[in-house]
């Protein structure tokens, strides 16, 4: 019923009110510098998702939406420039697209009482919504990833990894180092022998790095890079000859752009997701028709189904759902980002109105609350066929090992509320 009530008054507003202002959702964009193969995608996904919601449903509860970008270069400077330029138009949420920027950004959206959203990067502790009220990083984080990747290679080898050396090719910086941590309780666990093998930015040179892996021989390697560096380390693995499908990335390492320089060597590399991958869904029937066909397109239109412009229109989509849930909740439509926090706090998603936004089985279902803010940290692993030219998934959305993740969760967030003078809520 007080649902019911609540829809009737979003529609009594719209109704009887003058003109609204757009919902606005900044785009923290970098189309140049050395990641922008990874931002172009990402930014014309999250872009072209809000133009088809205007397009063909008139906005977001009889509200017309605007994505204002501003480029960042993957600068956590830039990054926080472009935050505090954009932030008197309104924005309901920021997504950074970057460790180092979300860190900067943490206290100052806080104060400032905006959300912000960090799927799948950022710090990880965030999840932890006692200590970190305006942070969200549903559906899942980068120890939810590591996690599981190791699930994977314990269902390779019969769930028994002892005595297995595995390597972590990272980017030596905040986001390459989220899941050391992780990965050693996880050895500690279940046994295997974990080595540490850092890349500098932008990650051109990693001779070292694969001649190491050449002498140790270890039996898997996970990759968290980036840009550039994740070309370089695919080529560096062909050259060795190290067995692609014993080398898997993190979700910002597996991308179409990642793979393909490498040609048919890359066949059979790996990499964890949290959203499905290619264009077979009904929604981009509809981008087709309503925004690219229209000459609306954020870009050039040929990255559509492509890994990275998904990801931007899952995380577009996942602003709009919590957009109107903070519609709901609030009996307006025109709501403001304090607004916006609450819905996303109240967000749920099912796969019957992922079915209905004509993405069936295109991420796991979750639920997010004042405790949780980072879902139910599920993840799928894909594989890259070099011959169709195309990533496929092979296994279903699976859990990670929260047995060992949420009390390291629990550790970090409260060290940061106890050095930051936060009072915990959700009591």
């Amino acid at each position: 019923m007080k649902k019911r009530l609540a829809t009737m008054a979003v529609a009594a507003v719209m109704a009887a009110g003058p003109v609204m202002a757009d919902l606005v959702f900044p785009s923290l964009s970098y189309r140049t510098g050395a990641y922008a193969a990874g931002g172009i995608p990402f930014a014309d996904g999250y872009a072209d998702y809000f133009t088809l919601l205007n397009e063909r449903d008139g906005g977001i509860g009889g509200v017309m939406t605007k994505v204002p970008e501003c480029e960042t270069a993957y600068n956590t400077e830039k990054g926080v420039e472009c935050y505090e330029s954009l932030k008197d138009s309104g924005g309901l949420v920021y997504q950074p697209l970057s460790t180092g920027i979300t860190y900067q950004l943490i206290p100052k959206m806080t104060a400032d009482d905006i959300p912000l959203h960090t799927m799948g990067y950022g710090r990880t502790s965030a999840a932890n919504g006692k200590v970190f009220s305006h942070v969200f990083n549903y559906p899942a984080n980068y120890w939810n990833g590591a996690s599981v990747i190791v699930n994977h290679l314990l269902e390779q080898n019969g769930g028994d990894m002892k005595g297995k050396k595995v390597a972590l090719v990272y980017h030596n910086s905040a986001f390459g180092k989220e899941p050391i941590r992780t990965l050693e309780e996880l050895s500690a666990k279940h046994g295997y022998e974990l080595s540490l093998l850092p890349v500098d930015h932008p990650g051109q040179e990693q001779k070292s790095q694969w001649l190491q892996i050449r002498r140790d021989k270890p039996d898997y390697v996970i990759m968290y890079g980036w840009g550039v560096m994740n070309q370089v380390a695919i080529q560096e693995a062909a050259n060795i000859r190290f067995p692609m499908e014993n080398f898997i990335g993190i979700w910002w390492s597996g991308a179409e752009h990642d793979v393909m320089p490498a040609g048919e060597a890359a066949n059979g590399y790996k990499a964890v997701t949290f959203h499905a991958v290619g264009d077979d869904f009904p929604v981009f029937d509809d981008i087709r028709k309503y925004v690219v066909d229209k000459g609306l397109a954020a870009g050039a239109g040929d990255q559509v189904g492509k890994v990275v412009y998904n990801r931007g229109l899952y995380a577009a989509m996942l602003a709009a759902e919590a957009a109107k849930k903070a519609q709901e909740i609030h009996g307006t439509a025109q709501i403001t980002p304090s607004m916006m926090r609450d819905g996303m706090e109240a967000l749920e998603i099912t796969e019957e109105r992922m079915a209905e936004l004509g993405m069936p089985n295109f991420g796991p279902s979750f639920s997010v609350s004042c405790e949780n803010h980072g879902g139910d940290g599920l993840g799928a692993i894909t594989q890259w066929d070099a011959a169709a030219g195309e990533w496929k998934m092979i296994s279903e959305f699976g859990p990670s090992d929260m047995d060992v993740i949420q009390p390291l969760i629990i550790e970090d967030s409260e060290a940061f509320a106890a050095e930051s003078n936060i009072e915990q809520r959700c009591n």
